[in-house]
């Protein structure tokens, strides 16, 4: 396989992190995916920022021999992200307690259960972060998160027209 080109197993890895959120989605609701879509879409935006801030102090490393922001960080970006941003909102929006420690756990769960499981399959690992730093540079977010529909909220008290 020349350098050009992902592995089978990259490839297949990407397809089933954008894929399997999304579908996700399907049992969120039309109204919810509607309330929640704006502030997903600005975590998608700022991850995308941090993930090419990342990339660049070598955070991480991706085992494919290729270095392509397409391939390798924009799938996490797109993909998990902001399905699952709308599903923590609809499940805790309103008690910022309750949403606090469901970030916690998801992020936890990626960044010392997920991140190395990914590092065993060789698709990416932690490079110049440690799993307690990677768990803060996930978890900081969910604080923007929660602010952006906080906004939305108080523009339009159901994130929707009509």
């Amino acid at each position: 396989m020349t350098s050009v080109m992902i592995s089978k197993r990259h490839f297949v890895f990407n397809i089933c992190m954008i894929v399997i959120p999304w579908l996700s989605v399907l049992f969120l609701g039309k109204r919810n995916m509607k309330r929640f879509s704006i502030a997903g879409f600005v975590i998608i935006i700022f991850e995308i920022i941090n993930h090419k801030f990342g990339q660049k102090r070598k955070w991480w490393i991706f085992y494919d021999k290729r270095k392509s922001f397409l391939t390798n960080e924009l799938p996490f970006s797109i993909g998990p992200y902001m399905p699952l941003s709308m599903w923590l909102l609809k499940l805790s929006y309103g008690n910022f307690k309750k949403f606090l420690v469901l970030n916690a756990i998801a992020d936890g769960l990626f960044a010392f259960l997920f991140i190395n499981l990914f590092k065993k399959i060789k698709i990416v690992g932690l490079n110049k972060l440690n799993n307690f730093q990677f768990f803060l540079y996930l978890y900081y977010k969910a604080f923007l998160l929660y602010g952006v529909q906080y906004w939305v909220e108080k523009r339009n008290p159901f994130g929707v027209r009509g």
